[in-house]
């Protein structure tokens, strides 16, 4: 128990410090531009348009896709929820203000970080039907975990534990799909 109190307040001081340099930075225009903008997509919008477009033009494994992304977004709010409610991790910007993020959190809690693990599933999956997007997908969610520390909406371990959890719930998501035939 000691090892885990130690080890949770080594990255305790970790995420603070990242924190804080966040805060103090001052990006450039375009940088803020792009994770305003990335944090704003991984609000859904953009889950929702990829899903519609895929549903109309995906050929012939469009249900798969959708339902399989569709899934590992569903399971992962009620996953991410329950998380959040558990460990009721106050988020950097309740600590210490953003110096140029005016963005409001969508809830009171930081661990995990929901965008990232949504986004990190999804494009799983959808890398797993549609190859040839993969790239694009995962500099997508790479640039909406980015986002979410660098507006002060979350630590470094949120985000990270957002990755974990969302490939796990992208590769369960695209295993059941295959075990019943539907992949």
């Amino acid at each position: 128990m000691a090892v885990a109190r130690g080890l949770w307040g080594y990255i305790e001081r970790r995420d603070q410090r990242l924190m804080r340099r966040m805060n103090r930075w001052r990006a450039p225009r375009w940088i803020r531009i792009w994770m305003i903008a990335a944090t704003r997509l991984g609000d859904g919008w953009i889950w929702y348009g990829l899903g519609i477009m895929l549903f109309f033009y995906g050929g012939p494994h469009r249900f798969s896709a959708v339902g399989a992304a569709g899934s590992a977004a569903v399971v992962g709010i009620f996953v991410f929820k329950a998380l959040k409610r558990l460990s009721q991790r106050p988020r950097p910007c309740q600590i210490e203000p953003h110096c140029w993020s005016k963005i409001l959190p969508p809830d009171k809690f930081s661990f995990p970080s929901g965008h990232t693990m949504t986004a990190f599933s999804i494009a799983l999956v959808i890398s797993y039907f549609y190859p040839s997007l993969e790239a694009v997908l995962f500099f997508l969610a790479l640039s909406i975990a980015v986002s979410r520390i660098v507006l002060g909406m979350h630590y470094l371990s949120d985000v990270l534990a957002g990755v974990v959890l969302g490939v796990a719930l992208g590769c369960a998501s695209v295993t059941a799909f295959a075990s019943f035939g539907l992949a």
